[in-house]
């Protein structure tokens, strides 16, 4: 497995992944996800076709509820928009070379944490396990105006 940038050429299974995993992400079309890229701080793909991540950092254009919650309250941070792993492919060490991968190189760029949000209804206990045994803690909770409701996790970057 390597993991690279995302580009253009990989946008048409991006979005069909993503688009299977929606409940937990949202929906991606080709014009979201170009926008998404082009505002991102970091996006990668894990090849071949196994998963993805968009990552975003304050000032980015981004209007997403979640990322405007962490701007709102936080600074010098790397907030996740995404990460999505293939259903073949879970359980293989994918989501956590992403993230071991984003705190490495957030860290060496000086941001002090790394945030994102799970699911909390509908629950999402996988992820919640993962994020817990990655050192991430609860720093809020919200209910969005999709019906979701959220909790807000954030992992410190130490030296």
């Amino acid at each position: 497995m390597t993991i690279r940038v995302l580009s253009r050429k990989d946008f048409a299974w991006v979005i069909a992944l993503g688009n299977d995993n929606q409940i937990e992400t949202g929906p991606l079309d080709e014009d979201r996800l170009e926008r998404l890229v082009g505002a991102s701080y970091l996006s990668q793909v894990a090849e071949p076709d196994l998963g993805f991540l968009i990552t975003f950092i304050k000032g980015s254009t981004y209007d997403s509820p979640n990322f405007i919650w962490f701007v709102e309250r936080m600074d010098n941070f790397v907030y996740v928009d995404r990460i999505v792993v293939a259903a073949h492919a879970r359980g293989q060490g994918i989501a956590r070379r992403f993230y071991e991968g984003l705190f490495a190189s957030a860290q060496a760029e000086g941001y002090e944490h790394v945030v994102c949000e799970v699911n909390s209804d509908p629950p999402n206990p996988i992820s919640d396990q993962f994020h817990a045994a990655l050192g991430f803690t609860p720093v809020g909770q919200a209910s969005l105006s999709n019906g979701k409701s959220v909790t807000y996790l954030s992992r410190a970057l130490k030296d």
